[in-house]
């Protein structure tokens, strides 16, 4: 395991994360195979076991930067696909992603959102996470409440037959959720790809072919 310089002046918890970065080999393949960060590998493996990211696809990223879920969306939709990306921080252009620096909470998100795809979107991808407070509890409820505005935000835009993906966290307060999406999605399922680290709480939410209504 590689040492961390000036390790003893860092907090336990930064000298933990620290650690994890510079000895996971997802952070050391992201940096040789220049994606973003290692979470673009998380989407990748679960596109290859479930087929979201088919040529021509049209894609939708919530709070997208640094990017990495958009280079790969980009890459496997192809030039004939459209990838847009969303976030209310600004994001380094990536080629084949189009950018709106816009909050996805905003009630004009959704409308501008299918102005700049042309259409309804067949995907639309969420791996935003709240800032955490340190307070797991606390933590989760503001993960989940990302992910039902996502889901709410993905009803809005999605075509007939569409996909959503989006992180949640292990826990009990996931059952509103889940009962909604499987009202409105043929099929819903937790996934949890190799590249989500194993010590995680995170998994991802998988719903596919949407019941427009």
């Amino acid at each position: 395991m590689e040492r961390l310089k000036g390790d003893k002046r860092r907090t336990p918890s930064s000298r933990a994360w620290l650690a994890r970065q510079i000895n996971d080999p997802y952070v050391a393949r992201a940096k040789r195979e220049g994606f973003r960060s290692r979470a673009a590998y998380k989407l990748g493996e679960i596109d290859d076991k479930f087929h979201l990211l088919k040529p021509g696809a049209r894609v939708v990223d919530l709070g997208a930067a640094p990017g990495g879920w958009s280079e790969i969306a980009a890459r496997r939709v192809g030039p004939g696909g459209r990838v847009v990306a969303l976030d209310i921080l600004e994001m380094k252009p990536i080629a084949g992603v189009d950018f709106l620096q816009l909050d996805f909470l905003d009630a004009a998100a959704p409308e501008r959102l299918k102005e700049k795809l042309g259409s309804r979107a067949d995907v639309v991808l969420s791996d935003m996470a709240a800032n955490a407070t340190g307070h797991r509890q606390t933590d989760h409820l503001r993960i989940m409440a990302l992910a039902e505005a996502a889901a709410l935000f993905a009803r809005e835009v999605l075509a007939p037959g569409g996909s959503f993906l989006c992180k949640v966290l292990q826990g009990g307060t996931e059952a509103k959720l889940l009962a909604e999406l499987k009202r409105d999605f043929a099929t819903v399922k937790h996934v949890k790809p190799p590249a989500s680290r194993a010590d995680s709480a995170e998994l991802y939410l998988l719903a596919k072919g949407f019941r427009a209504g």
